[in-house]
């Protein structure tokens, strides 16, 4: 069974009864999205505790994550409750001073700088192999899939691998760098399905463990290593995969510059990223406190600039759409497999990893957030590349 919140239903009756400080305020800006304070369509919020209100204004995103996190409301549908406050853009309204304080921290600090590299490790894929286990595919991809013409999860995570290794042209015998591996998914595939060698990187200890134990017989290296450090190697292909919204705007060029001296003349280069409409230096404060600490999603804008005369951009694919289909195909695994969870994780994570999972999937369906690859070569391909879909 699965967890739910306590509810206290005279607190409830007496949100309704009295005009609660703070409601009227809350009410109209989600009427705006047409979402109802304990109303009878999915998406409407059920309100179990009338300070609620108060708390949601005093720290917008923030403490409506923690809020839900706490029980203090709860949504059938929560992805498009998050959907339609999403599509009514009213994240652009309403701003915390978490907001202004994360902006201060991330232009006078390098948030993601070596010091601090392995902090997303540690916070979030170190939580344990098993709950990855249980929520990602086959293949333990935990980036976008490629739902074209996939009906599962495990067919889209296997069609997007491919995807990638047609896009850079993988051949037998090439040698790819991986840059934030993950659990070695994509390493494991190119061995077993092109004969390619490779070479991972990552910063989490775990998932270090566990994709060496995953590509264990194979010629693939799996190293806990940040990617400042490679030195003195090149790769037929390089690859970076749901890794660069951690590399932080301050180190989009030396990102880039690695890169280009880990490949071949040649040989190019596969970024997939998640991509923000707008440009920011930070992220959502509920995100970052919970989920992706120092994670910075990049724009169109950054990108170009730090691209610069560093790599012709061959292709730009974006299938943002994808990924809300993703999300709530990991969220599905996820509720199913709780049961075997439970005993290491308790409530109050459910309810967190739940907010994570349907919040995103509302965002991409908002197309707040868009899912881009790049195919970059370092001084442009000779004649015509030609897109892969």
């Amino acid at each position: 069974m699965q967890p739910s919140a306590k509810k206290t239903s005279s607190r409830s009756a007496n949100a309704e009864r009295k005009n609660v400080t703070g409601r009227p305020a809350v009410q109209g800006l989600l009427a705006r999205a047409d979402v109802r304070i304990n109303g009878d369509r999915p998406w409407d919020i059920q309100v179990h505790y009338r300070d609620l209100y108060q708390r949601v204004l005093a720290g917008w995103s923030l403490a409506f994550g923690e809020a839900y996190m706490e029980g203090w409301w709860d949504c059938a549908a929560l992805d498009e409750c998050v959907h339609r406050l999403m599509a009514a853009r009213l994240h652009e309204e309403v701003r915390s001073w978490h907001v202004a304080w994360n902006v201060v921290k991330a232009k006078l600090m390098n948030l993601q700088g070596r010091s601090r590299a392995h902090q997303v490790g540690e916070h979030h894929y170190d939580r344990g192999n098993d709950l990855f286990e249980a929520m990602l595919d086959v293949h333990m991809v935990y980036s976008c899939g490629y739902w074209r013409r996939a009906e599962t999860l495990d067919e889209a995570q296997t069609a997007k691998l491919d995807l990638i290794c047609r896009k850079i042209g993988v051949e037998p015998g090439d040698r790819v760098l991986d840059v934030g591996c993950g659990w070695g998914g994509f390493l494991q595939f190119v061995a077993e399905e092109y004969g390619a060698r490779g070479v991972g990187v990552t910063v989490s200890e775990e998932q270090a463990r566990l994709a060496r134990a995953r590509c264990e017989g194979m010629p693939v290296e799996i190293r806990l290593e940040d990617y400042r450090d490679l030195q003195g190697e090149s790769f037929d292909h390089v690859v970076s995969v749901g890794m660069f919204e951690h590399v932080g705007p301050k180190n989009y060029e030396t990102f880039f510059d690695v890169v280009r001296r880990c490949l071949k003349p040649g040989g190019l280069f596969l970024l997939e990223t998640i991509g923000n409409e707008s440009t920011s230096v930070t992220t959502d404060p509920w995100i970052d406190k919970y989920i992706f600490p120092n994670g910075t999603i990049p724009s169109v804008v950054q990108l170009a600039e730090a691209l610069g005369e560093r790599f012709v951009i061959e292709d730009w694919h974006n299938f943002g759409p994808d990924y809300d289909r993703t999300l709530m195909a990991w969220y599905r695994r996820f509720v199913d497999r709780w049961e075997a969870l439970k005993g290491r994780y308790d409530e109050r994570f459910y309810r967190m990893w739940t907010f994570y999972l349907l919040s995103c999937a509302g965002s991409f369906r908002a197309r707040h957030n868009q899912n881009w690859q790049l195919v970059l070569s370092p001084g442009g391909v000779g004649g015509d590349y030609r897109s892969v879909r």
